[in-house]
């Protein structure tokens, strides 16, 4: 009996075992089915090379494509090894982070594998760093920024001018369309930008932007790894890079982390639920920047601000999410190593989570500390502005590390101080108030001051086309504390209305059947010579001029419409006086001997004519002077 159950259950366990064998068979043979059916695919895969000897010993790579998920990476290559393989809901990503501590320069393969089988593989490479890129200079003081849209500025190649395969085609008739301007056209007029003393270049944004309509300003990237074919390639970007260098001239990267152009590859297949705000829809933000700040303002409100879209066509990015977070980040190191810049440009700065822009802003400086990146707070408000700024004292524990910021206060006091009626709080006291409130910026010196953009009613224009307020204006701007920024055509005194087709117009000589050409004179009225000449010799002047590159802001109150400011550096003096009455007036420099010290002698530095500092000085109504003080 006892023999007949063993056997018994002996025989249950045998059918057991038998059964599990054949259903781990089939599930085995299942799987293989699966996988002989399925097709794997990279579509992207981001940053798509990449650097050794970096500050940070890590890299994060964005792989995409179809069922790219249910693989497993592999690298076989000394010191580099993969950390950790993340993935999302969706199956179409892996985000592979690696260790390149001590790696050297060189290729190997990524493998991608599922059951022993390699489904594909992607040839990636590690580059050497250019020598000193770590150390690179960012602008500075020193500089001045020429600011330029690329497609209203010159057509260098027309083959371009439409894409096959890019939504936007060329229709120069329409003040909103592509009018056809380019990086070559911009490489073809590096010497009439240094010939009239700019030293650096800031352009809107030439990456992809692959919208239906309205793309030409490049404000809504759809790939951030490209340079939009209809501007040219990343070579001649870089091309454009090299060469400006070798006249000085440094290239400022308009960066956008706020938001994408609703024709992303992503918004076709979303790495995660939450990589776009708000679920993928669309809600507007308020656009009320006071929000950050303000402590009696609903949390919904607050959070409204940043989360909420831009407009409609500008998805809004999740920078909370931290595949996000590193993506952008690579992205924008990527771009600073790649095209050698010395600069960015960091469009609607407070609309991205502040959280984020703390790690960012510390990442950019960690590995390049000397590079200088500039913030867009467009606000007139000194407090809101400064709160960005590094080294700034604020109201509570954020930590920014960006090093400067666009100064929009200064801007819309130098634009009512030169129009408005004198009086004790109007005109031009305006600009000393604003400055007054210096105290509350890190660095003001670093600052990038402008008197417009591209988003802005030409300043011709808005100084009501009066060309005595465009020179004043002027020459405040380049001889003020901060970094002087000049937009396309001002130097020839372009007028416009507040329509961005219209203010955003192009630049005459650009193309070859345009009847005037700004960048030989030909064709120019007296008004623009006139602006172009004075704009030329007060940039000339200003490069390598040490008070104004490095010294320290001294003014005085304005007293009977009259300003007067030093820039005081060692030895070297500059003095400039702003007479914003209509009429001439005089000034007796013995009242600034604290600053003048016994100097006997300035020099007008557009006129070259000799004042002596121990009788008054006659200055004209509506003009300002400035004197080299020996």
């Amino acid at each position: 009996m006892i023999r007949f159950q063993l056997k018994e259950k002996l025989s249950a366990w045998l059918m057991k075992k038998i059964a599990y064998q054949i259903k781990v068979s089939l599930t085995i043979a299942a799987l293989y089915a699966f996988n002989s059916i399925m097709a794997y695919e990279i579509d992207h895969l981001e940053p798509p090379f990449w650097w050794v000897n970096m500050e940070e010993e890590k890299l994060q790579l964005l792989v995409h494509g179809k069922n790219i998920s249910f693989l497993q990476p592999q690298i076989e290559y000394e010191n580099v090894e993969i950390i950790s393989v993340k993935r999302t809901e969706n199956n179409n990503y892996l985000f592979i982070d690696l260790s390149i501590k001590n790696a050297n320069a060189g290729s190997f393969d990524i493998q991608f594998i599922r059951l022993g089988k390699v489904e594909a593989e992607y040839r990636y490479v590690l580059r050497e760093r250019s020598l000193g890129s770590k150390d690179r200079e960012g602008f500075d003081p020193g500089d001045v920024i020429y600011l330029i849209t690329p497609d209203r500025y010159a057509n260098g190649d027309p083959r371009n001018d439409s894409v096959d395969g890019l939504r936007e085609k060329l229709k120069r008739n329409n003040k909103d369309g592509r009018h056809g301007g380019d990086i070559q056209g911009i490489i073809d007029h590096l010497g009439y930008i240094d010939q009239m003393g700019f030293t650096q270049l800031w352009l809107n944004p030439v990456l992809v932007n692959d919208q239906k309509t309205y793309s030409y300003h490049g404000y809504s990237t759809t790939d951030f790894y490209n340079i939009d074919p209809r501007f040219g390639n990343n070579r001649l970007y870089l091309e454009l890079s090299e060469k400006a260098k070798a006249r000085g001239i440094g290239i400022i990267k308009d960066v956008i982390l706020n938001h994408i152009g609703s024709e992303h590859w992503w918004m076709d297949d979303l790495p995660s639920d939450d990589w776009i705000n708000n679920g993928g829809n669309f809600i507007n933000t308020n656009h009320i920047h006071e929000s950050i700040h303000d402590p009696h303002l609903s949390i919904f409100e607050k959070n409204l601000f940043t989360d909420g879209w831009f407009v409609k066509s500008m998805p809004d990015l999740n920078q909370r999410n931290e595949l996000l977070e590193t993506y952008l980040i690579q992205n924008s190191i990527w771009w600073i190593e790649y095209a050698n810049l010395s600069g960015f440009r960091v469009d609607t700065y407070p609309y991205v989570d502040k959280n984020f822009l703390s790690t960012w802003s510390m990442r950019i400086s960690s590995e390049y500390p000397n590079f200088n990146f500039v913030g867009e707070e467009w606000n007139n408000n000194p407090t809101i502005v400064s709160y960005w700024q590094k080294d700034s004292p604020r109201h509570d524990n954020y930590v920014s590390f960006i090093p400067s910021m666009m100064d929009f206060p200064l801007q819309s006091a130098i634009v009512k101080g030169l129009k408005e009626k004198e009086s004790w709080n109007s005109g031009i006291g305006n600009i000393f108030r604003v400055l007054a409130n210096d105290f509350q910026y890190g660095n003001p010196y670093n600052l990038v001051v402008f008197l417009g953009n591209h988003d802005m009613t030409r300043i011709y224009s808005e100084l009501n086309e009066r060309l005595d307020l465009y020179k004043m204006a002027m020459s405040i701007i380049c001889t003020i504390r901060g970094i002087p920024q000049i937009y396309y055509g001002t130097e020839i005194a372009m007028s416009s209305s507040s329509d961005h087709g219209e203010l955003r117009k192009d630049f005459p000589g650009g193309w070859p059947d345009d009847e005037k050409d700004a960048f030989t004179g030909n064709g120019l009225n007296e008004t623009e010579l006139e602006a172009q000449s004075y704009l030329k010799r007060l940039l000339n002047w200003r490069k390598g001029n040490l008070a104004i590159a490095k010294g320290d802001l001294v003014h005085y109150p304005v007293k009977d419409n009259v300003y007067v400011y030093f820039r005081n550096y060692q030895k070297n003096l500059v003095m400039v006086i702003v007479n914003n009455s209509e009429r001439a007036k005089t000034v007796y420099p013995n009242q600034y001997n604290e600053i003048i010290k016994g100097r006997t002698k300035g020099v007008n530095i557009i006129n070259n004519r000799l004042h002596y500092l121990l009788r008054e000085i006659n200055i004209s109504g509506k003009s300002t002077m400035i004197l080299e003080i020996h």
